[in-house]
């Protein structure tokens, strides 16, 4: 009778621990953006790609940044730590969770909707060219470079390099930024191609690196303008954490005064400021007329 009971009693403990366990939830039952309030912390995976996410004396910084942290400060998370990542491997970090979102400019394209899930625009993009000092004469677009037979470098998973294919050019692949401008300064290619903010912040600071920046362009694939935009990433499953990032964002986007105040100092203007007639849900589709492919 006395084995009865204690084995009674030891049952009834063991249904009370899994209650308390349930009725308080454990971190792996809460969302990415509940976790991250109840740590006070969130972390961005960044490429290393100035202006949008890169590190500056040990700190991390950025334009893509700047609007990180002032949009989960807002949603009550203190503080955005980083991981820098070759953005290549970007998504698959965000989905191997190495870190919560991916802060790095990253334009919205249909294949890499089918990977993650993109926020609202935050910049809009056009493309340039980096050549050596007086190598940039008559270089308007892509179809120039082609024309001409000059060897391009292109960032790995970046959208030039997909410009690139679709024009029938072999780039070269390069991980960084920096590498591109190596590749440039050191003959291995012509010109490099990246977003005409980008180039235009390596060239600035880097004065002594004898390189040219060409004028921005949008370039056209089969007579089609290349229309794009950048965003911040989220995993597929982070409904709520991407509900509550646009909610913040398209008040500081709304607003070209408090858009500029948190991007200006990095080079951004009103010129790459989304006006609202290109939505992510366009882009993801691959149904706007002009947009990247």
């Amino acid at each position: 009778m006395k084995a009865t009971k204690r084995l009674a009693a030891a049952t009834s403990a063991l249904a009370l621990t899994f209650t308390l366990g349930a009725c308080g939830g454990s971190d792996s039952d809460k969302s990415t953006l509940q976790k991250a309030i109840d740590e006070g912390k969130v972390t961005v995976g960044f490429a290393g790609e100035a202006p949008y996410s890169f590190e500056e004396k040990g700190e991390l910084t950025g334009a893509s940044v700047a609007l990180a942290k002032e949009i989960f400060t807002r949603l009550d998370v203190k503080e955005v730590d980083g991981v820098n990542t070759e953005f290549g491997s970007l998504i698959p970090g965000l989905n191997a969770e190495r870190f919560d979102v991916i802060s790095a400019g990253m334009s919205i394209l249909p294949e890499r909707c089918e990977q993650a899930s993109f926020g609202n625009p935050e910049f809009m993009y056009t493309t340039a060219l980096m050549t050596k000092k007086g190598k940039g004469e008559g270089l308007k677009s892509l179809d120039d470079v082609k024309a001409k037979g000059l060897k391009l470098a292109t960032m790995t998973g970046a959208i030039e390099s997909d410009y690139a294919k679709s024009l029938g050019i072999e780039a070269q692949q390069v991980g960084t930024p920096q590498d591109g401008m190596d590749a440039v300064t050191t003959g291995r290619a012509d010109a490099f191609a990246l977003t005409g903010i980008s180039l235009n912040w390596m060239a600035k600071n880097n004065p002594d690196a004898d390189v040219e920046v060409t004028e921005s362009f949008v370039q056209e694939i089969d007579g089609v303008p290349q229309v794009g935009a950048g965003a911040t990433v989220f995993r597929s499953d982070d409904k709520e954490l991407v509900d509550a990032w646009n909610a913040e964002l398209d008040k500081l986007v709304s607003s070209e005064e408090e858009y500029l105040k948190i991007v200006g100092d990095f080079g951004f203007t009103a010129e790459e400021r989304p006006d609202g007639s290109i939505t992510t849900e366009q882009l993801c589709a691959g149904d706007l007329p002009g947009a990247q492919s």
